[in-house]
């Protein structure tokens, strides 16, 4: 048994051993990338410890206040951004952070001047879920400073397409504690092991199914849709693709996406007559999830264009999202797009 523990533990690999093994793809990397990531994975583990303790503790519930979006701050909002940006902000390698609750993005201390990234996340998303018990996570996005950006102008550093992203994740935090990540070399999974506090590689290569068998939007503002939206859930229930298939829809985007991404499908959050630009933010939770899907072989488009070429104007700039398996999203392109259909 001992013989066993033991090696079963050496060939464990965790999250950092896995980033530097994947650094030296790049010849005469410093290491300053593997040090930003750790400071994220530092800033889920303390998030995730207080999603385990909600109920335990005086945590739940609304903070009293509203954030630049307009929504009701949950204390574990407020707890998770203070997460996030105190393990983040001393990372020297890091100039500007820029979250879905703070109004602007956040210049951080460098005495040197040659911070080279720039990290955008939410930090919670889905918060409004956790005094029900319902899975949430966090998304990120990391981008390299632009040539001609200075720390006088922040926005700058964050304001590109997700086609520039040089790595992007999300961490759920449901029955185990699950971070997915790429830096362009596919997208790789690991589950928070509580009896080491280390992530440990446990899905390898992950690969979305070509077709799946779920669809998921919230249906309950289905008349508030473009009817294109509307025409392409009647498809799909009629089974005009060849199967028939289930409606999942949880309400938590990293956790509804995460089921995608495994299972396939298609993931929709559509605009609506109240919001016609869309709800979900490009920088914070598109970008980051798109670049998974198309690592996975999947496909993300804000309904008509693809979301990683989408030209941000404003941090918290929001899109209709479409995402995933390629089955469904070559059919909903192909005859349901209004730039592509008659």
């Amino acid at each position: 048994m001992n013989h066993f523990l033991r090696t079963a533990s050496m060939s464990a690999i965790t999250i950092q051993q896995h980033i530097l093994s994947e650094q030296q793809r790049f010849p005469g990397a410093s290491g300053e990338f593997s040090f930003l990531l750790s400071g994220i994975t530092l800033a889920t583990k303390k998030i995730q410890a207080q999603v385990r303790r909600a109920g335990l503790t005086q945590i739940l519930g609304s903070a009293g206040n509203e954030n630049v979006q307009g929504e009701t701050q949950q204390k574990l909002d407020v707890y998770a951004n203070e997460a996030m940006i105190d393990s983040l902000a001393m990372r020297g390698s890091v100039g500007v952070l820029a979250s879905e609750e703070d109004e602007h993005a956040i210049v951080c201390p460098n005495e040197e001047g040659d911070a080279k990234y720039a990290v955008v996340f939410d930090p919670l998303d889905g918060s409004s879920n956790i005094d029900v018990n319902v899975s949430v996570g966090t998304t990120f996005s990391i981008f390299r400073r632009p040539d001609d950006a200075c720390l006088s102008d922040p926005d700058r550093w964050v304001l590109q397409p997700g086609n520039r992203q040089i790595a992007a994740g999300y961490v759920v935090y449901g029955s185990s504690t699950v971070m997915v990540y790429t830096c362009g070399n596919g997208v790789h999974g690991f589950t928070l092991d509580p009896n080491v506090g280390a992530f440990i590689l446990s899905h390898e290569h992950m690969t979305m199914p070509r077709q799946g068998s779920y669809y998921s939007v919230n249906e309950a503002y289905s008349n508030d849709f473009p009817s294109h939206f509307g025409d392409y859930i009647q498809h799909v229930r009629n089974g005009k693709l060849g199967r028939s298939y289930s409606s999942r829809y949880i309400g938590s985007l990293v956790a509804d996406f995460h089921r995608t991404l495994l299972r396939g499908g298609i993931f929709m959050y559509p605009p609506t007559q109240t919001h016609p630009e869309g709800k979900l933010r490009l920088l914070y939770e598109a970008n980051p999830i798109a670049m998974i899907a198309e690592q996975a072989g999947g496909i993300a488009t804000d309904g008509s264009r693809r979301i990683l070429d989408l030209q941000p104007n404003a941090i918290h700039q929001r899109t209709p999202l479409v995402v995933g398996s390629e089955v469904e999203m070559r059919e909903f392109e192909s005859n349901f797009c209004p730039a592509n259909s008659g």
